[in-house]
């Protein structure tokens, strides 16, 4: 997603440029666009915007919607920004992140520090005086978890790091509620249950498939310190939980026939790829056969579909 430096480099080996160094000007605009890891703000929209449709029961304010969509990405501009502040010692020794900003040296770290400052100063701002100050006070939250809690505490600590750290992925369904309503609901309760139980198991494949990048860095997610065996049967109790979770909505009577159907059918084969995994761990495969990274795709097409139905279900009632 960034132009890496003209210059080759050693595997791991962070690239400062010379001062005065070359460095293309729309290469930088890609590069400082790459600190906001906008693939990750893909997903945090896409469980934002369909809770606003629920809270609304119809159609939100468009406007409403543009005001907390642009500052949703700015807050998680900043926050993934500061990350990268923050981790730019070991993204530089691991191969999935060597080629971001700072490792290629396109972006500073003081540069990346202050453009990380800044879209947290000017997000809070934008949802406090064209959302609400609730939405401002949730976002900035979500921010500083991230960055505190999650990066600065959790990461390199424990191996529960994604299960908490993961809270700040969650908020942003408290703030696509809170932008309508101006309050709270156990329906955004509910969601943001359903992302928090979501996370472990959505990012754990990955990391099953990445862990000699992790275990390199002294990172102890769950895959570096235990088993694919272990790690797989985690995977499938938050799998359940998850499920169970997103099927509360239609009870306690904010969703009809709709959202429970999806639920139902992207839960059920959630539960069947999770098992599928476990089966594998469990017979000792390894390897491309292990087939891990099925269940990391499929877990960001079940949240999108559940979202989706989020927002749709109000109009089929």
């Amino acid at each position: 997603m960034c132009v890496t430096a003209v210059e080759s480099r050693p595997a791991g080996v962070a690239l400062t440029p010379s001062p005065g160094g070359h460095r293309p000007f729309g290469a930088r605009v890609k590069a400082f666009v790459a600190l906001t890891k906008p693939r990750i703000i893909e997903l945090l929209l896409i469980t934002t915007v369909p809770v606003m449709f629920l809270a609304a029961q119809g159609v939100p304010d468009l406007w409403l919607v543009l005001a907390t969509t642009v500052g949703g990405y700015l807050s998680a501009g900043g926050a993934n920004a500061l990350n990268m502040y923050i981790d730019r010692d070991i993204d530089a020794l691991m191969d999935r992140t060597s080629q971001r900003p700072l490792v290629t040296g396109m972006v500073s770290p003081a540069e990346c520090l202050a453009f990380g400052i800044s879209l947290a100063v000017i997000s809070t701002v934008w949802f406090g005086l064209l959302v609400n100050w609730l939405s401002a006070a949730l976002s900035l939250g979500a921010l500083l978890f991230y960055v505190v809690v999650y990066t600065m505490l959790l990461k390199r600590r424990t191996a529960q790091n994604i299960v908490w750290g993961g809270i700040a992925g969650c908020l942003p369904v408290l703030i696509g509620w809170s932008a309508v309503t101006n309050s709270m609901s156990w329906a955004a309760v509910i969601l943001f249950a359903v992302i928090f139980f979501w996370t472990p198991p959505h990012y754990w494949p990955l990391s099953m498939k990445v862990k000699e990048d992790y275990a390199r860095v002294g990172v102890p997610m769950l895959p570096v310190v235990a088993s694919n065996r272990v790690v797989a049967r985690q995977i499938v109790i938050y799998s359940w939980v998850m499920v169970a979770v997103s099927l509360l909505l239609t009870p306690l009577g904010y969703t009809g026939w709709f959202y429970t159907a999806v639920a139902l059918v992207t839960g059920g084969f959630w539960l069947w790829e999770a098992h599928g995994l476990q089966n594998r761990a469990k017979a000792g495969v390894t390897g491309a056969k292990l087939k891990e990274m099925r269940l990391f795709h499929w877990s960001i097409t079940y949240v999108s579909l559940l979202f989706v139905a989020v927002a749709v279900d109000p109009f089929l009632r």
